[in-house]
C-alpha cells in the first residue's frame, strides 16, 4: 500500500506539538552533543559546574554574611542558605545562557533541514538540568558537613523543581527567539542573569523583605522557587509565602505562554535570518 501525502493550508500549524513529539529523538541526540562538549577541552571539565556556584556561595558568604551581616534563615548557617538558593538560580542562569545561543549555534542544521525549531533551544536546559544533578550532590555533602538533616517537607522538591523548569523555559525560548534578529542579546542575557542574582533571594533571605513588599517581590518567579527549595530542604525553620507562590507560579506560567508565543510568531524566520 502506498504512503498518501496530503497537503492542505495549516497542516504543520495544527500538528506542530505532534511534529514536536515525533522528533523527540532529535532532541535527544542535541542533547547529548551539548551535554559532551560542554566541558570538551577544559582543563578540570565537569568540575566548573561545581567551582563556579562555590565560589558564588564564598563571595556572598564575606559580603553579604560577614560585611553586610545579613542574617541567614533560622539557625542555618549562611553558607548553607544560600548554596541551597544556588541550585535552582544556576539552572535559570545555565539555561538562559545556554539557549540564547543555541539557535545561533545550530544554524547550519536549521538552515538546512525542516524540524520544529523549538527542540534546539529546549534541548539545552538537559545541560542546566545535568549541572543542577552534579550541583544537588554538593548539597548533600554540604548538609552532611553542617550535621543538618533534610527535612520533611522535601518530598515537594519535584513541585519546585517544575515551577522552576516553566520559569526557565519561557524566557529561553524568548530570548532564544529574539537573539537570532538582535545578536546583541548575547551580551545582554548576561547581563540579565548578573542582575537578577543580587535582586533575587539567593544571598538573603526573603524575610529581611518588608511583608507589605512581599507580594510585589514575588512578581519574580525564581524567588518563590529560591524560597521552596530553602523550605523543602530546610523545613520550618525557612518558612514560605504561599501566597508569593501562587503568585510567582503564575508569574511563571504566564512568562511560559509568552515565550511559546513569540518563539512560534518568529520561527518561521529563522532560516533566512541566521
Amino acid at each position: 500500500m502506498r504512503d498518501v501525502i496530503v497537503i492542505e493550508p495549516g497542516h504543520r500549524e495544527r500538528y506542530y506539538w505532534r511534529e514536536l513529539w515525533q522528533f523527540r529523538e532529535l532532541f535527544a541526540a542535541l542533547a547529548l552533543r551539548d551535554l559532551s562538549v560542554r566541558y570538551k577541552q577544559t582543563a578540570i571539565g565537569v568540575l566548573w559546574a561545581v567551582i563556579r556556584p562555590l565560589l558564588t556561595v564564598v563571595v556572598f558568604t564575606i559580603i553579604f554574611g560577614r560585611l553586610a551581616r545579613l542574617p541567614s534563615t533560622g539557625n542555618v548557617p549562611y553558607p548553607l542558605m544560600v548554596f541551597i538558593g544556588m541550585l535552582p538560580w544556576t539552572f535559570f542562569g545555565t539555561g538562559l545562557a545556554e539557549a540564547g545561543n543555541s539557535l545561533i549555534a545550530s544554524s547550519n542544521l536549521i538552515s538546512k533541514v525542516y524540524f520544529p525549531r523549538m527542540v534546539v533551544p529546549c534541548a539545552t536546559l538537559v545541560v542546566a538540568f545535568a549541572d543542577f544533578v552534579i550541583n544537588l550532590t554538593i548539597l548533600a555533602v554540604l548538609m552532611f558537613w553542617y550535621g543538618a538533616l533534610p527535612a520533611p517537607q522535601l518530598v515537594f522538591l519535584p513541585v519546585f523543581m517544575v515551577v522552576g523548569w516553566i520559569a526557565t523555559l519561557g524566557p529561553a525560548l524568548w530570548i532564544a527567539a529574539v537573539t537570532v534578529k538582535y545578536r546583541d542579546f548575547r551580551f545582554v542575557t548576561p547581563f540579565i542573569v548578573q542582575f537578577g542574582l543580587y535582586v533575587s533571594p539567593v544571598g538573603f533571605s526573603s524575610s529581611i523583605v518588608p511583608e507589605h513588599w512581599r507580594l510585589l517581590y514575588s512578581l519574580n518567579p525564581m524567588a518563590s522557587v529560591i524560597d521552596g527549595f530553602r523550605w523543602c530542604f530546610l523545613g520550618n525553620q525557612s518558612p514560605v509565602s504561599w501566597p508569593g507562590v501562587a503568585l510567582g507560579s503564575a508569574v511563571a506560567a504566564f512568562l511560559l505562554w509568552f515565550g511559546i508565543s513569540q518563539f512560534r510568531k518568529m520561527e518561521k524566520s529563522f532560516a533566512d535570518l541566521i
